[in-house]
């Protein structure tokens, strides 16, 4: 069961102070580092007993959702994903690209 929390919270990640959002949308994670707290079975419940950071470790797109975080838990190992919001700093990059870069030239 889905349970709607309209809660402020400060990142245990970056300290970031995070507001609920607009229209109703629950948000699970800090829009700035996108980092999240396992504090949850079901959306909203308060019911995980351990508390561990939940590190994005993968963004994947959704035809329906749009883009999802995939979130691991640094004490618990558990993954699941987060819809993203809209106001998410989501920085999309291509690391094989970054990777097949050479380095700029020091002459």
């Amino acid at each position: 069961m889905f349970i709607a929390r309209q809660e402020p919270f400060i990142c245990g990640n970056c300290n970031h102070t995070v507001l609920p959002l607009p229209h109703g949308t629950c948000r699970s994670h800090c829009p700035k580092c996108l980092w999240s707290k396992h504090v949850d079975h079901e959306p909203g419940d308060r019911a995980a007993s351990c508390h561990g950071m939940m590190e994005p470790i993968s963004l994947d797109q959704n035809g329906k959702k749009g883009f999802v975080i995939i979130h691991k838990c640094t004490k618990c190992k558990i993954e699941k994903r987060n819809k993203a919001a809209p106001d998410d700093e989501i920085i999309i990059a291509d690391p094989l690209r970054a990777q097949s870069t050479p380095p700029a030239n020091s002459d």
